[in-house]
C-alpha cells in the first residue's frame, strides 16, 4: 500500500510539473519514483525467496513486473534523456498497471501448475515478453507525444510547454528505437514459448490456433511491418506515429482480452 501511495504522489507531482512547468515538483516526483522502484524491487525479491521461483507466472506477478519495468525505464529516461513529458506519460501507464495488479489474486500457483510452469524456458519466455511489452509501451508514449506536439505546431501553439515535449525528430527516433529493441525480445519470447510447449516440460499443450498465440503473431506481423516501413522505406512522421499507436492497441487487446479464451495461458502473457 505504501508503494502505491508513493507512486500516486509521484504521478501527481509530475502532473503539477506538466501543468505549471514546476521544477521542484519534477524533482520531488523523481525522488518519489526512485523510492517506489526500491520498494518494488524489494517486494519482487522477497516474493522470489518466499516461493523459491522468479515472481512472474501469476497475473498479479506479471502486471507487477510490467509496472516495475516501466518504473525502471522511466528513471533511465528521466536521468539520461530529460524528456519530461515522456516520463509523465510512462508513469501514468506504469501506475495504471500497478493499480490493476492490486485487484489480482496474490497467492501462489497450485502445486500442480507450479510443477508444470516452473521451467527455466517458460520463465525466460515470460520475462522476454513482459520486457517487450514495456518497450512497446515506451514507443506508444513517444508516438502519442509526437501526435500531440504535431497538432500543437500545426495550430501554432508556441510556449515553454512545447519545448518540454522534445523535438519531433527526437520523439520519432525514440519511438523507433524502443520498438526496434522490443521487437526481438517479443520474437525470442514467442519462439521460446513454442519450444517450451513442445518440449517435455510443456506437455505439448499449445494449440497453434489458440487466440493468445494468434494474437501474439498478429502483434509481431504488425510491428514487423512498422519496422520494415521505417528501416527499408525510410518512412517517418505523423503517419508512422499513428501506425505505432495502432500497433500498441493491438498488443493491449492481445494482453487483456485473448487470455479469456486461451486454453493454456493461465499466466500473465
Amino acid at each position: 500500500m505504501l508503494t502505491i501511495i508513493l507512486y500516486s504522489l509521484s504521478v501527481f507531482a509530475y502532473f503539477i510539473d506538466f501543468l505549471q512547468n514546476n521544477r521542484k515538483a519534477n524533482r520531488l516526483a523523481f525522488w518519489f519514483l526512485s523510492i517506489v522502484w526500491v520498494l518494488q524491487t524489494i517486494f519482487l525479491l522477497l516474493r522470489a525467496f518466499q516461493f523459491e521461483r522468479l515472481p512472474l507466472l501469476t497475473p498479479f506477478e506479471g502486471l507487477f513486473f510490467y509496472a516495475w519495468a516501466m518504473v525502471t525505464l522511466s528513471l533511465i529516461v528521466n536521468f539520461y534523456f530529460r524528456v519530461d513529458f515522456l516520463v509523465f506519460f510512462m508513469n501514468v501507464a506504469g501506475f495504471s498497471l500497478m493499480a490493476v495488479s492490486l485487484f489480482m489474486p496474490t497467492g501462489n500457483l497450485s502445486p500442480v501448475w507450479e510443477d508444470i510452469l516452473t521451467s527455466e524456458l517458460l520463465i525466460l519466455h515470460v520475462t522476454l515478453i513482459i520486457l517487450s511489452y514495456a518497450g512497446f509501451t515506451v514507443a506508444f508514449a513517444c508516438s502519442m507525444l509526437y501526435l500531440i506536439e504535431h497538432q500543437m505546431l500545426k495550430k501554432k501553439k508556441w510556449g515553454k510547454r512545447l519545448l518540454r515535449f522534445g523535438s519531433l525528430n527526437k520523439l520519432d527516433r525514440f519511438s523507433y528505437v524502443a520498438t526496434m529493441c522490443a521487437y526481438p525480445l517479443m520474437l525470442l519470447g514467442v519462439i521460446l514459448g513454442f519450444i517450451w510447449a513442445y518440449s517435455g516440460d510443456g506437455g505439448h499443450i499449445i494449440p497453434i490456433f489458440d487466440p493468445k498465440v494468434l494474437g501474439s503473431l498478429a502483434v509481431l506481423v504488425f510491428y514487423g511491418a512498422y519496422l520494415y516501413q521505417k528501416t527499408v522505406k525510410g518512412k517517418q512522421g505523423y503517419s508512422m506515429a499513428f501506425y505505432n499507436m495502432l500497433g500498441f492497441l493491438i498488443l493491449l487487446a492481445n494482453y487483456l482480452l485473448t487470455s479469456e479464451w486461451s486454453s493454456f495461458h493461465i499466466w500473465s502473457v
